[in-house]
């Protein structure tokens, strides 16, 4: 027990460190959650997304304000009223994302589990790399994690009973109508193991009640601050027809196939030979070795997984992290090979999967976005920043300094939209503008000079960059471009030279401007240069 009790706290390490590193697993961690929250709570520019502004929106603020205000207004105690550091907002949200998971996730695992200890199934969820790089990011697939998780242990506990059990009956109430609120697809996991629960409430109707009052209440709740937040009525001053029920909207843009098609459409099959192997590895070689089918019927977490699984399988778009709040589920429920010997070779799997995983998701996957974006945010005289071959970057990691940036994402593409947009950047020394690409991009080496203000081809006067900022841990995996460059020159760019910079945009006419500047005391100038040879090739 006590080995067991150090292997867990390391492991409880590993999750931290990975939970603060900065990578980028997918634009929804920013934009589906903090982006949006810190737009409203501190009046900062964002960007929100077509779900937000859309005629018929299909993402509730409720669970959003639940989970991301409490930090944020945390964080805005501290800064004493005024506009907080968004490098110290980052981190508090995703050291938040690791309580919920450390805590909240671990707990209910013990508590579906009646386990007193660590057992082999929690060390199992807490090994995994989905845990390390996924759960501990600002998704709503990771809310919905620790939601369902609960929810299931509300519902055993209901089932178990010999008798009503009310106040389990509220608390569930409320987790099932603030998870569907989080995520159209949450109910997907209750639909099999809500079978035994419509059997206590035919059994105890005052189960039925206690459960459906409170979830019809909280359900008038949700809607009516939605609508309050989406059409600024006041609550007294809303009419029906007035009404917004995001859940609704949301089942009737993707009961659309033309709508679901602008996102990707999959095989039905997608969530179980590709998606589950991604996420548990060779965990999937011993689970149908460890399902007992006599005791399935019994297992709320095995039948919510199934449940999930076999509901959103039928849905044509299909995303691996769509899958996240089953994979603690399976993993608790996994036996080890019982021969000493497997036992050691499976775990060795197991080791190697996971580390690889978690150090390419957590820590290199565009992993220098976000310190890029904390570095800008922490310069002055900021014009246009355009960015290349990345992620969509996150605004709300600007702070208050995003009112005065324009942000240009020219996402893929040509060099030539680089040059384009270089070129439509109005003159003027005043302001510093930034090209922002991965390193494995080539294409700009024409143009970008040495601190000698030397380059190594010509760029015909077209745009002329200087690097002013890099960071080493950045790995763009969607510049693979095998049929142009072959595999391994491909291999060879995109990983032998990681990495993400800072270039800025060498304007005639500008040095003595800022020469000029400096001499006169620009404090904020001279810092971010020193900051910026300082931080260079990290």
């Amino acid at each position: 027990m006590a080995w067991n009790r150090r292997l867990y706290l390391c492991l409880a390490l590993v999750r931290l460190y990975l939970a603060i590193s900065p990578s980028y697993i997918h634009p929804d961690e920013h934009f589906q959650g903090p982006e949006v929250v810190a737009g409203e709570h501190f009046g900062w520019k964002v960007t929100r997304t077509w779900e937000f502004t859309s005629a018929t929106p299909i993402r509730s603020y409720v669970p959003l304000l639940g989970v991301y205000a409490m930090p944020m207004t945390l964080i805005q105690w501290i800064a004493n009223g005024k506009d907080p550091s968004p490098t110290m907002l980052f981190y508090a949200v995703r050291l938040l994302f690791y309580f919920f998971s450390i805590v909240y996730e671990d707990w209910a695992l013990l508590e579906l589990g009646s386990a007193t200890v660590p057992s082999g199934g929690l060390l199992l969820a807490a090994s995994s790399w989905v845990t390390w790089s996924i759960q501990t990011r600002s998704f709503s697939n990771s809310v919905e994690t620790v939601i369902l998780l609960w929810s299931l242990v509300f519902l055993q506990r209901i089932v178990a009973a010999k008798g009503p059990s009310i106040r389990n009956c509220i608390m569930l109430a409320f987790f099932v109508v603030f998870g569907t609120f989080n995520r159209i697809t949450f109910p997907a996991f209750l639909i099999i193991p809500g079978i035994s629960l419509l059997q206590h409430f035919v059994a105890y109707p005052t189960s039925f009640i206690s459960f459906t009052l409170p979830a019809l209440l909280l359900t008038a709740s949700f809607i009516l601050l939605d609508t309050h937040i989406y059409t600024q009525l006041p609550l007294s001053s809303i009419k029906l027809t007035d009404i917004i029920i995001t859940p609704l909207n949301n089942i009737l843009y993707n009961s659309s196939k033309d709508n679901l098609a602008q996102h990707g459409l999959h095989p039905f099959y997608t969530h179980t030979l590709v998606n589950l192997p991604q996420l548990l590895g060779p965990a999937l070689i011993l689970l149908p070795l460890s399902v007992d089918l006599k005791r399935l019927k019994g297992s709320i977490p095995l039948l919510s997984a199934v449940s999930g699984v076999a509901v959103l399988s039928c849905i044509p778009h299909q995303e691996a992290r769509f899958l996240i709040p089953i994979v603690p589920l399976l993993l608790s429920s996994v036996s080890l090979p019982k021969d000493r010997v497997w036992r050691r070779r499976w775990m060795t799997v197991w080791t190697v999967f996971n580390v690889i995983f978690g150090t390419l998701m957590g820590v290199y996957h565009q992993g220098g976005v976000v310190p890029a974006q904390l570095y800008l945010s922490g310069m002055e005289h900021v014009g246009t920043v355009v960015w290349w071959k990345t992620y969509k970057p996150p605004t709300w990691l600007l702070g208050v300094k995003g009112r005065e940036v324009d942000t240009v994402d020219l996402m893929g593409g040509k060099v030539d939209k680089v040059v384009n947009a270089v070129k439509g950047i109005r003159a003027g020394c005043e302001k510093r503008d930034f090209v922002l690409a991965p390193m494995s991009a080539v294409a700009l080496d024409r143009w970008i000079i040495d601190d000698a203000g030397k380059s190594n081809t010509s760029s015909n006067g077209e745009m002329v960059l200087r690097k002013v900022w890099s960071y080493r841990k950045h790995l763009n995996l969607d510049d693979m471009d095998f049929g142009d460059d072959g595999v391994m020159p491909t291999i060879s760019r995109v990983i032998g030279r990681r990495g993400i910079a800072v270039y800025e945009v060498e304007k005639a006419g500008c040095a003595g401007y800022r020469e000029r500047q400096g001499r006169k005391g620009s404090k904020g100038s001279a810092n971010e240069r020193r900051r910026g040879a300082g931080e260079r090739d990290l």
